[in-house]
């Protein structure tokens, strides 16, 4: 088998560049803890600044008015949002605009994702009450009903709903996979808040029942099956990104600590049952890392880049929640408070484990790919 390879493109070297210093300057802790709290759950200004850099059109294409780049320059973007806890709706509308790329008709194209590329928001609607990580296991419905389509269910873990334009929601039809989308107006009053674990992102649950749209929302349905695949693999790419860059925050939060605390005279980082268990999460984050940037490298590649990304979303999911779990017990009582920053960074790996499939899922999917 070729190996994938390992580096990083000029742009990625760019955008990374400019996303430490943007995201370091635009979220401090202090202000992260602060839109926990507030109504939107992220700063509108900074979302506009972000689709200004025109960071919302790095993958979509020069014809629909993007930079016509790829998901491996969106990266290094996603690493350093989730070093700094960055609240947005920007992964979510970054699947929102693949999901038309890969399966949306050309009117529906030309349509959404212009507005997409310059700061619109898009969010996808897939998860059930059944919790299957198989997007294909699908029990909302719909229905052709002359130039209409009824739809029925329930979806949950809708990110961002309430601020987005459009949501693309996954359904059966005739018994078969397909996907739907739903404007804002055709969704009011239909969005439920969730409570979620992880307190810097906004989840809703979306009742379908009654919902009636035009034909015309429907995507390609000939390409439903591929879409859903695109998506399955694109969210672990970002979401690797994402707890790759917590990682590496928790990592930092941690080591500073260990090297001013003191007890019974002596720097707490001096004792081997400190010192070796962080060695270990900074040694795994590397290693995470490192698969990090080699799906996004192969991810186009067939085969090899799924084989890859669900390498690095097992590796990520386990040393976020290794690192960050450590972090709270080596903070003392104070790492269970709500105060310890390391408590968010749980809260987030526990959060990205629960979304399309966490390290175990991911190495049962791996087995069949490389022994199936």
């Amino acid at each position: 088998m070729q190996l994938a390879g390992l580096g990083y493109s000029e742009e990625q070297i760019e955008l990374l560049d400019v996303a430490t210093t943007f995201c370091r300057d635009k979220s401090p802790i202090d202000k992260v803890r602060k839109l926990m709290e507030s109504e939107t759950g992220y700063d509108a200004a900074v979302w506009a600044e972000i689709a200004g850099l025109g960071w919302t059109a790095v993958a979509i294409p020069e014809a629909h008015g993007g930079v016509g780049l790829s998901m491996s320059e969106v990266v290094p973007l996603v690493e350093q949002m989730g070093r700094n806890l960055l609240a947005s709706p920007f992964v979510a509308t970054t699947l929102a605009a693949q999901t038309l790329i890969s399966g949306g008709t050309e009117v529906q194209q030309a349509e959404w994702l212009p507005g997409l590329a310059e700061g619109a928001i898009g969010t996808l609607a897939l998860a059930e009450a059944h919790g299957d990580w198989d997007l294909t296991n699908i029990t909302a419905t719909v229905r052709a009903d002359g130039n209409r389509l009824l739809l029925s269910g329930e979806k949950l873990f809708v990110l961002w709903a309430e601020s987005a334009e459009i949501v693309i929601a996954s359904v059966t039809l005739d018994g078969k996979g397909a996907l739907v989308l739903l404007t804002a107006e055709e969704i009011a009053g239909r969005l439920r808040r969730e409570s979620i674990i992880d307190e810097t992102k906004r989840s809703f649950a979306l009742n379908l029942d009654g919902l009636s749209v035009a034909r015309t929302a429907l995507l390609d349905t000939a390409k439903a099956t591929a879409t859903l695949a695109h998506i399955d693999v694109s969210a672990a790419l970002l979401q690797s990104a994402e707890m790759c860059g917590g990682t590496q925050s928790v990592v930092d939060y941690t080591l500073d600590y260990l090297r001013t605390r003191k007890q019974f005279g002596k720097i707490i980082g001096e004792y081997q049952a400190l010192k070796h268990p962080i060695v270990d999460a900074y040694v795994d984050y590397e290693k995470a890392r490192s698969h990090l940037y080699s799906a996004a490298d192969s991810f186009g590649d067939q085969g090899l880049g799924e084989i890859a990304v669900r390498m690095a979303k097992a590796a990520a999911d386990g040393v976020y929640s290794y690192a960050s779990d450590r972090a709270i017990q080596f903070h003392g009582g104070f790492g269970f408070t709500h105060d310890c920053d390391a408590g968010l960074h749980r809260r987030a790996a526990i959060f990205h484990a629960s979304q399309f499939g966490d390290a175990a899922w991911q190495r049962a999917k791996l087995s069949d790919l490389l022994l199936g």
